[in-house]
């Protein structure tokens, strides 16, 4: 449990506690529900000390018709037109960036990673930061698609 920890600290401070229901941790991903709007996602936390809190999140939002949209949150802004490299297991994506952000190009680079993200056992986003320098958030996907599953059951239970 004391794994966990920061990433339970880390999604209490994220959004109100009545809000959110758990849908179970898994590894080192959990699985939870926001009522309003309704949202249901996997997180993880970044492995290691960084700057700033760094996570990563698959999430399904019923209401807007979307499902299995990735987003990272990254340790530190991301210099201007710097390529954003995303590694899970053998597979290379480039993703969208703005600030500490992160997201695949388009719903097929979400599903794209997200099959990646099921099958690998590492995952790693690479970028040039704002102060200078290259930095790397790296995670491991121990988990990952039983919490990504279980949020996809959360949002498909209205009730």
């Amino acid at each position: 449990m004391t794994r966990l920890a920061p990433l339970v600290l880390l999604l209490l401070a994220a959004a109100p506690l009545a809000a959110r229901e758990s849908l179970g941790v898994y590894e080192s991903w959990a699985a939870f529900k926001d009522a309003k709007p309704l949202r249901c996602y996997a997180i993880a936390k970044a492995q290691g000390t960084a700057p700033a809190p760094a996570y990563a999140t698959i999430s399904n939002w019923p209401d807007k018709g979307v499902r299995g949209t990735v987003h990272l949150v990254l340790s530190r802004g991301v210099a201007d037109k710097s390529a954003v490299r995303l590694v899970v297991g053998d597979k290379r994506f480039t993703l969208v960036a703005k600030g500490r952000n992160a997201w695949a190009k388009d719903a097929q680079g979400d599903a794209a990673i997200v099959a990646a993200l099921r099958s690998a056992a590492r995952m790693s986003v690479s970028a040039k930061s704002t102060k200078g320098g290259n930095f790397t958030d790296r995670y491991t996907l121990a988990g990952a698609a039983t919490a990504m599953d279980a949020a996809t059951v959360g949002c498909a239970r209205r009730g």
